[in-house]
């Protein structure tokens, strides 16, 4: 047998990597295989899920986001509604026109309408309305929560000028004149 000296061109092997070891070469299981395996099972795991997806009535495109389509239209139901001819298409119907005063309230712990948000540009921001204050009184209207106020606005006509009485939080009040908007 020929001996091999060691030298920084040819290490020494690492131990049981020896050709002609005490045990013979020594045998490892292939990575292939483990692979393999795993790929099956992952594919078996993927097939069982998406035959419990489609059993429980869900599409694997929808799972998948993969849809396109505009949502089916609503059948009619079974009646007369059902008999009846089918109408043109009608245009859509108009949006009602709402004033507003472009501010944010909500119930004071007294009486009124405490201001929590002024839409810059708005009706409110323009009147000098500023967060804090307390709306009492609207067009009149004596105005005991933000419930109040929103029915008041609602009724007025939008583009008229309308008188507010206002409590600041320094607590002075103040007669305010705002003309609500209209929301587009």
């Amino acid at each position: 047998m020929e001996s091999r000296e060691q030298t920084a061109l040819r290490p020494k092997p690492m131990p049981g990597q020896e050709p002609g070891g005490e045990h013979g070469p020594v045998r490892r299981p292939s990575a292939p295989r483990r692979r393999r395996g795993r790929r099956v099972a992952a594919l078996v795991c993927g097939v069982l899920a998406g035959i419990a997806l489609i059993l429980s009535g869900v599409g694997l495109a929808t799972v998948a986001g993969m849809t396109r389509h505009a949502p089916a239209e609503p059948r009619p139901q079974a009646g007369a509604q059902a008999r009846a001819a089918p109408t043109p298409a009608a245009a859509p119907a108009p949006v009602p026109v709402r004033p507003t005063l472009g501010l944010e309230v909500v119930d004071d712990d007294r009486a009124g309408a405490r201001v929590v948000g002024v839409h810059v540009p708005g009706p409110g921001y323009t009147a000098g309305l500023v967060r804090g204050d307390v709306l009492l009184t609207f067009a009149g209207t004596r105005l005991a929560t933000a419930t109040d106020l929103a029915r008041a606005v609602a009724a007025s006509d939008p583009g008229r000028a309308v008188p507010l009485t206002v409590r600041h939080a320094t607590g002075t009040y103040q007669q305010l004149t705002v003309t609500p908007g209209i929301v587009t």
